[in-house]
């Protein structure tokens, strides 16, 4: 398995980035195992950086250095971060998307959700660190994977399976133009047409 592409850098896993390295080295200070680098990196996209939404946020951010500098950012912009920070490390990170109601039911339609996949100890973990708000429980675990998301049967809710070296692009053009939150609810993407990287 060629890991190269899950560790390249790109405009929006901008690793390279000064606020990304000093974070970074902040973060993992006398750290070297990649499995607390990976549960460090987890927890502080997931608790310190705010979902856009839960916050009414008036700054929409893309690339992981403007969300590390804005403190928030919805799914797929915490995803970048994460991927940024464990690539620096040269830890293989990749990205997985789900198919989820926008609303708490479907009365607003779908949207792709995304969360991180992580190469430690020799196997893939899936790690979303969307935020844990209202009820929510996502959890950094190395063998079942704990979602913000449970699937939930009686909607068409599932997930794409396999695992993709970069975000999202519809997701990422959409967010670089949109202006508000209500720009993202609007033209959010619901679709993924391109094959993963790696298939499951």
């Amino acid at each position: 398995m060629d890991m190269n592409r899950f560790l390249q850098e790109n405009q929006y896993v901008d690793y390279s980035d000064s606020a990304i390295s000093e974070k970074a080295q902040e973060l993992f200070l006398g750290i070297d195992s990649d499995v607390e680098k990976a549960r460090i990196a987890y927890e502080y996209v997931r608790d310190c950086i705010s979902h856009s939404f839960d916050i009414h946020a008036k700054i929409i951010t893309v690339k992981a250095s403007d969300v590390l500098k804005h403190q928030t950012g919805i799914c797929h912009a915490k995803a970048n971060l994460l991927a940024a920070l464990l690539r620096s490390q040269n830890i293989p990170t990749g990205f997985c998307f789900q198919h989820l109601t926008l609303a708490d039911d479907d009365s607003l339609g779908y949207c792709v959700h995304c969360f991180n996949a992580v190469f430690v100890q020799n196997h893939w973990i899936k790690l979303d660190a969307r935020g844990n708000t209202k009820g929510k429980n996502a959890q950094f675990c190395l063998d079942t994977p704990k979602p913000a998301f449970p699937i939930r049967k009686e909607y068409d809710e599932y997930n794409w399976p396999g695992i993709y070296a970069d975000p999202h692009s519809a997701t990422m053009k959409m967010l670089e133009k949109a202006e508000s939150i209500q720009d993202i609810i609007d033209n959010i993407p619901d679709s993924i047409t391109k094959a993963p990287d790696i298939p499951e």
